[in-house]
């Protein structure tokens, strides 16, 4: 186990963090706030942790999938904590847990609050905490590889612990630049959205939080209505968006480089935004009658079906007082998640591609137990090594879901409220049913439910793996270990 760059890695990212706290404090001068002190201290001390940190580089800069995954988990841990301390210094969340809950759930992208009042939180704070989402959405760890050299082509085990998805690959031969091209379009499409946000008249504060709850697929709003109280127009804009930051972004690389065949017939995303028609399609004829305008109708449906598949967790409307018909799609949105590569959460189309057609292959095997066929995406045969992490995800992730709901039963509270709320935090979408609904929060859950949700969304944001292999014993024997690395030669 490379251990010295565990700690140099550890380090960039604790020094990027500090970087990044220079926005709360930015805003808290131009909003003339005097948390802003509060934000710039911790951000200097964050950031003089990270050079010593990284004062002194590895010699050896090799390390395999298992550094990658460690590195990757205490990373989210690290950035969480440090993250979390602006909130409980200032007291504008007095409590630790509930502080810790709300930047988890931020760089998670997962929207889930134990907040009652956003409102009355400052612009410093609101900002962070909208900001959050924006850093998690493409992950820090792909922005380390865009601006840290690293040896040996060990990066790639950073961008395989960190990503969403069943695979990995490049866009383009190296590492760096595919991390690089990834943040410009990431940040271009963020722009975007800020500049016709205030163009449809949207306050310039408002557009720019918002901009980064919808592109990291986060959530967290700046007033208590979430976005209902916006205008129509605004609505549909980050609708759009929404979807657009749910789709693979590999098909941005591709129209960019003007491979417009490729990036308009691959599987999955044909298959996200088919789920999201006929979604779509199903609430509006089951609202017909609830709302009888058919231009708000679609508006609001559409709106919570992108909110829902992208994991976003913005809301329009109350969705828990829907026909149980609508609640019902939502609910099953919510495991689908978007595209494999987006900054959406959830299991991700592309793996409910892979096994309907494992089972229709299964069934064609029943049939012709001679015949030997290739499962295909995209017309490309599904290497055995993804399939077999496919189905190993899925049980991993049954068996998390239901050790998750057993603990959180604890509290009593209703299996409604206990299955939507884990499935809201594995799945890193936000908002559940019941007492998680979209004008509930998760403020009423035990310190001990709380800290099972929180693991769960980092679970989720990170695609399992990487945090499990955190409690598995021979790691940390490894990492302690005297002879922790030879030098490969």
């Amino acid at each position: 186990m490379n251990g010295s760059v565990i700690r140099y890695l550890l380090g960039q990212v604790i020094k990027i963090e500090g970087l990044l706290l220079l926005l709360p404090c930015i805003t808290g001068f131009i909003y003339h706030e005097q948390l802003a002190y509060y934000y710039i201290g911790i951000a200097i001390a964050s950031f003089a942790i990270g050079v010593l940190l990284t004062v002194k580089k590895p010699g050896n800069q090799v390390f395999y999938l298992k550094e990658g995954c460690l590195i990757t988990s205490l990373s989210w841990i690290f950035l969480s904590i440090i993250g979390c301390l602006p909130f409980f210094i200032t007291r504008e969340i007095p409590s630790f847990t509930d502080a810790l809950f709300e930047t988890i759930s931020g760089f998670t992208t997962t929207g889930a609050s134990i907040l009652t009042d956003v409102e009355h939180l400052s612009k410093s704070t609101l900002m962070w905490r909208s900001f959050t989402h924006w850093i998690g959405g493409m992950g820090v760890l792909v922005f380390i590889l865009a601006i840290v050299p690293l040896s040996g082509g060990s990066n790639f085990n950073l961008m395989r612990a960190e990503s969403p998805g069943p695979s990995v690959g490049k866009l383009v031969p190296r590492l760096k630049n595919t991390a690089q091209l990834l943040y410009i379009i990431y940040f271009a499409m963020t722009v975007i959205e800020i500049l016709l946000l205030i163009i449809s008249g949207m306050p310039v504060f408002d557009s720019i939080t918002l901009s980064f709850g919808t592109a990291g697929t986060g959530g967290f709003g700046v007033r208590n209505d979430s976005i209902a109280g916006y205008s129509h127009l605004q609505q549909w804009i980050i609708t759009v968006f929404m979807l657009l930051f749910g789709v693979n972004f590999n098909v941005y690389y591709l129209i960019l480089f003007k491979e417009l065949k490729r990036a308009f017939s691959m599987e999955e995303v044909k298959a996200y935004f088919s789920v999201v028609f006929f979604a779509t399609i199903a609430i509006v004829a089951s609202m017909h009658r609830t709302i009888p305008v058919f231009s708000d109708n679609l508006r609001i449906s559409m709106f919570q079906v992108a909110t829902i598949i992208t994991t976003t967790g913005y809301s329009t409307a109350d969705f828990d007082v829907w026909p149980t018909f609508c609640k019902l799609i939502l609910v099953l949105l919510m495991f689908c998640g978007g595209c494999a590569g987006s900054t959406a959460g959830g299991i991700k189309v592309s793996r409910f591609v892979i096994g309907i057609k494992t089972v229709g292959k299964e069934m064609v095997s029943y049939i012709h137990p001679k015949s030997i066929k290739k499962i295909q995406m995209d017309e490309k045969p599904i290497e055995h090594e993804v399939l077999r992490a496919t189905n190993v995800y899925f049980l991993t992730y049954t068996m998390i879901f239901v050790i998750s709901m057993l603990f959180i039963s604890i509290d009593k509270e209703d299996i409604v409220t206990c299955f939507t709320a884990v499935a809201a935090t594995l799945n890193n979408v936000g908002p559940g049913l019941s007492m998680v609904g979209p004008t509930q929060n998760y403020s009423h859950f035990s310190i001990l439910s709380k800290y099972v949700l929180m693991l769960d969304m980092l679970a989720g944001r990170l695609e399992l793996f990487p945090l499990l292999i955190m409690f598995y014993p021979l790691v940390w024997k490894e990492v302690f270990s005297v002879n922790r690395f030879k030098k490969t030669t």
